[in-house]
């Protein structure tokens, strides 16, 4: 039981000591510029062409969606013989 616990902790302080050492690119200023430039596209479509294809797959399922559901209601609302 020892050995593990022991281990356990190596690997825990092994890890923590590596991340303090690795700095990561603080890239929020260009984000903030992004996002507030004043061009006339939409805040949920700036973000680039995945945001785009993001945005007209979530259109389609709902258009979609909403076809389906009313074709369900009208089925269910005609008696059947």
């Amino acid at each position: 039981m020892w050995p593990r616990l022991l281990a356990l902790r190596q690997i825990s302080q092994r890890t923590i000591s590596t991340a303090s050492r690795r700095q990561i690119e603080n890239r929020v200023p260009e984000k903030q510029k992004l996002f507030q430039e004043d061009n006339g596209i939409p805040v949920h479509l700036k973000g680039g062409v995945m945001d785009a294809l993001l945005y007209r797959i979530t259109m389609g399922i709902t258009v979609l969606g909403t076809g389906y559901v009313l074709y369900e209601l009208t089925v269910a609302s005609m008696p059947k013989k």
